[in-house]
């Protein structure tokens, strides 16, 4: 696989194979690439076209709206410029008490970008609004801003905590996207029309054609245009055709989501603030008292010693690596906050350091910026500057993190970055970094470069050994690499559980898999019901954290009485049972950049049905999910996708056939979960405190077969924590084939071997049509007869004890 990058003035495009170009005049180009992709780029007047199998995907520039503004020398008098060059707000503008000097005056860049044959694009998070993006056309657009925004609104294109300038197009033949590389403040509008052929594709006639069975006068289009404060045209063209298709590639070019420790998936407990060691042991001990499961519990800014961070306040933490040890003793961790405003005090000996070798960010006169936040007068570290990156890196040693230990993880809060007395609360424009980058060029980066930084870090703790975890919550393209992502600061309400699922859809399907919302809602305080039904959801979303503000009520598991302890205690045991499928699925989105939750589309391609869902969504390919995001509701219309599936209650086993909408009855037990016929997916039973306590146990596998009597499915394993996986192929990972009523386990890497004692304990087949007379099953040269039992209502088999090692093949023959 080739990535070539061809260049036409300020334009570039990457192709991931070697293109064939064909050059009829100096005017045009047409280039061929892959299996079936294909552009033509004309350069006076400018414009690219790009096509998948056949079809007109992308069109750059054919509304004439590439601008772009240079760089220019602030005159010295009026009487040096003309009228164009001296107009209101050129040179400097002012925002409330703001003034930024624009030294270099006004720097846009713009461009249109064209999906053909679309209805649906999607991307471009961070915003609280729909999966599907919604026209701008009576809106502002939607703005891509690293900003600290306060209880934000929702079904809202405003700015929030990160940004990604890339969108996704999908239809039933295709799946295209669009990425461009620039971390200033962006604007992106969203239109839908519909065109006509005649005349607008006079100039490509020749190479034209619509998606199959399209009506050729009339053609879909999204039609949107991207403008950007400042930076070049740095585009990237991804051509699919398939879903997946477009996630490799993607993540190809700014990383996909390295596996994380198993802990890291499992349930976290969190709030502004456990506020001293016996808060903390108080807490620890409610899980073990009503038997809820917990992995990591964390201290928010108040365990410092007066927000100086990487400290503690030893009035209320005396012993902080004793505390953590016994969090240990448990089997879980602990996480820290620490943000990247530094406090101004010179007996804080971070701030010492840095002011003495320069390593703040500086204003545009070149002293050392000061604004406010958490502790008052801050200063912010220069993460642009190499030696800042690797100085800060180092303070995360156990060596420099004086009561840390290698059982504690960090957080990255605030790092947008939050400024409180700053323009918008964050950084002035006019800021300047190393290498001498204003802020306005740079902004959307500060972020990432913090928790980049912290994961080199907690990295070189272990000399490389252990998995970081990290968790942040400004972000930009490539933070999937280093970083987890929550949607921040959202409020105890019906609706804010309902946007986080168009919410983390946007970000999964932009190459960010590690992700989730405060259970709970971070503002306010949640009724029993409403904090039921986030548990119940979350469960089934990639990171699963409850959180909540300093003022508010606390809420613990078991505050709310003695039956909703037991529906909280029942999500969170689901959420362990699925774990060793969760743990599938973010190995395969390290090795082949699929997220684990995914739209319905991803799995369904073809399925129009399928392209605005927003209120279910699937993990992996194997589970649908509906949350229940209303209080006083008993019913809910849900659509099966999939022509000829079969999909089955992961509670009751009762079938639902696909491309249909059935109108289920709910309850306050669960929410709607169904298999998909046709996937396998392990999973464990046994109750544990904490999921590394369970790494041994042993597997179940539910087998949910399909109109065929067919599934497949598999099951990743490791020590759980190092990169053994990697560095000494220490690594279980194994595929299940049920067919002609036979299930095979068979290595999916024979060069790997991770030792354990995990074996085979259970075997649920779901839609099995009758009762077998026999079950034998065969690993190696012995041979077993377990157990069995057929519940004839429901068309489930269930074979118990079959016995065999995770690790080995062997073959289960039914008959």
């Amino acid at each position: 696989m080739i990535l070539q990058r061809k260049k036409k003035g300020d334009f570039s495009f990457d192709c991931f194979f070697s293109v064939n170009l064909t050059k009829p005049d100096e005017n045009f180009i047409e280039g061929n690439f892959g299996k079936s992709a294909k552009f033509l780029l004309n350069a006076k007047p400018f414009r690219l076209d790009l096509f998948t199998n056949g079809i007109f995907v992308m069109s750059v520039n054919s509304k004439n709206m590439f601008n772009f503004e240079h760089y220019r020398t602030k005159p010295a008098t009026n009487e040096d410029t003309n009228n164009e060059e001296n107009e209101d707000g050129m040179w400097e503008e002012t925002f409330k008490s703001h003034q930024d000097s624009k030294p270099f005056g006004p720097s846009s860049i713009g461009v249109d970008v064209n999906f053909l044959n679309f209805e649906n694009v999607y991307g471009i998070p961070e915003h609280a609004d729909a999966f599907s993006l919604r026209s701008t056309h009576d809106t502002d657009p939607y703005r891509l801003f690293n900003v600290d925004v306060f209880e934000y609104d929702i079904q809202n294109p405003m700015a929030l905590y990160g940004s990604v300038p890339y969108m996704l197009a999908h239809n039933e033949h295709a799946t295209v996207g669009f990425f461009w590389l620039n971390a200033a403040e962006g604007w992106i509008d969203v239109n839908n029309d519909k065109l006509t052929a005649q005349g607008f594709f006079s100039t490509i006639a020749s190479f034209f054609s619509t998606k199959p069975g399209a009506d050729k006068n009339e053609i879909p289009e999204v039609s949107t245009h991207w403008m950007f404060e400042s930076g070049i045209f740095d585009g990237f063209f991804f051509m699919g055709p398939t879903p997946r298709d477009i996630f490799k590639q993607y993540t190809a070019i700014t990383g996909s989501v390295p596996l994380p420790p198993l802990w890291a998936i499992a349930y976290h407990q969190c709030r502004w603030n456990y506020n001293d060691e016996d808060d903390v042991r108080s807490v620890l001990n409610g899980f073990e008292k009503y038997l809820i499961p917990l992995d990591v519990i964390w201290l928010d800014i108040e365990h410092t010693n007066g927000k100086r961070y990487l400290t503690w306040d030893l009035a209320k933490f005396p012993h902080p690596e004793k505390m953590q040890d016994d969090v240990a003793h448990y089997g879980r961790k602990m996480v820290t906050i620490s943000d990247p405003h530094i406090k101004k005090d010179d007996g804080y000996h971070v701030y010492s350091i840095a002011k003495s070798k320069g390593y703040f960010v500086k204003t545009k006169d070149g002293t050392d910026y000061e604004g406010s936040c958490w502790p008052g007068a801050s200063m912010w570290l220069d993460y642009f500057n190499p030696d800042v990156f690797q100085w800060y890196s180092k303070l995360y040693s156990l060596k420099n993190y004086q009561g840390s230990t290698g059982n504690l993880f960090i957080w990255n809060d605030m790092n947008e970055p939050s400024v409180f007395n700053g323009p918008e609360v964050t950084f002035p424009k006019d800021i300047v970094h190393h290498g001498g980058w204003e802020d306005r060029d740079v902004h959307n980066l500060y972020g990432m470069l913090q928790h980049m930084s912290t994961f080199q870090g907690l990295l070189n703790r272990s000399h490389g050994h252990i998995r970081p975890f990290v968790l942040t919550r400004s972000f930009f393209a490539g933070s999937q690499r280093t970083a987890a992502v929550w949607t921040g600061d959202n409020k105890a309400q019906w609706s804010y559980l309902k946007i986080a699922t168009p919410m983390l859809l946007s970000l999964s399907v932009t190459g960010f898999g590690f992700i989730g919302a405060d259970v709970g809602g971070f503002f306010s305080n949640p009724d029993a019901k409403l904090l039921v039904r986030w548990y119940q959801a979350a469960a089934f979303q990639p990171f699963y954290r409850e959180h909540a503000h300093i003022d508010t009520a606390r809420r613990e598991p078991w505050l709310f009485g003695n039956e909703n302890t037991r529906l909280i205690r029942k999500a969170i045991e689901q959420r362990y049972q699925y774990l060793p499928y969760w743990y599938t699925l973010f190995y395969k989105q390290e090795k082949q950049g699929i997220p684990p939750m995914l739209p319905l589309w991803a799995n369904f391609a073809k399925d129009k049905k399928t392209f605005k869902v927003e209120e279910s969504f699937m993990v992996g390919n194997g589970l649908l999910i509906y949350p229940i995001t209303e209080a006083d509701i008993n019913q809910v219309p849900i659509y099966f996708p999939g022509e000829n599936t079969v999909w089955y209650d992961i509670r009751t086993y009762i079938q639902f056939n696909g491309s249909t909408t059935t109108l289920v009855n709910v309850d306050m037990q669960s929410i709607p979960v169904y298999q998909l016929g046709g996937v396998i997916i392990p999973q464990r039973f046994r109750r544990r405190r904490a999921s590394m306590l369970a790494i041994h146990d042993p597997i179940t596998l539910v087998v949910a077969l399909d109109r065929n009597s067919e599934a497949r499915g598999e099951l990743y394993m490791d020590d759980g924590h190092t990169y053994d996986y990697r560095q000494k192929r220490q690594l279980i990972y194994r595929r299940f084939i049920f067919k002609n009523n036979e299930l095979h386990s068979k290595t999916l890497d024979s060069t790997a071997k991770f030792q354990t004692n995990a074996w085979i304990e259970r075997i649920i087949i779901l839609g099995y049509a009758k009762n077998p007379t026999k079950v034998t099953i065969n690993s190696g040269d012995k041979q077993a007869v377990p157990l069995h039992r057929y519940h004839e209502e429901s068309q489930t088999l269930i074979i118990r004890r079959p016995g065999p090692s995770v690790s080995t093949d062997w073959t289960l023959t039914i008959t």
